[in-house]
């Protein structure tokens, strides 16, 4: 297991396997939604990064359907959707930011922090929860 996963479980409070999915899931998010430049620089300096993005990267939007096309149309995707796939693995809000923060705290231990603020700043609306 990555050294982000483990400290992720042990700092937020997740069973290993629902970290590693969470955490997986958050960076396929950045991926998909953040400035490609910086984003591929940040997932490649994060150890086990590239993995579980491979991993991880659809889980929640294929199952979603509809509705996940809906809210995409309508501008409800992005982070809110993130957000419910989260949730949808049992994780409560406290907890989401709490792994968001970390997420993003390990990113820049790894990366930088410029180029994890241009990844944050390329995403509407995450500033607000990391």
């Amino acid at each position: 297991m990555s050294e982000l996963v483990t400290r992720v479980a042990e700092n937020v409070g997740l069973e290993p396997a629902t970290a590693e999915k969470a955490v997986g899931m958050i960076l396929g998010f950045l991926q998909r939604e953040a400035a490609e430049g910086p984003v591929a620089k940040m997932i490649e300096a994060i150890p086990g990064a590239p993995e579980l993005v491979a991993q991880y990267n659809g889980e929640g939007s294929n199952g979603s359907g509809i509705l996940g096309g809906l809210m995409s149309a309508i501008g409800g995707g992005g982070v809110m959707a993130l957000g419910q796939q989260l949730m949808s693995q049992g994780l409560g809000m406290g907890e989401i930011t709490a792994l968001a923060k970390e997420t993003i705290a390990f990113a820049k231990e790894k990366a930088g922090d410029e180029v994890v603020d241009e990844v944050v700043a390329s995403v509407p609306g995450l500033s607000q929860f990391v």
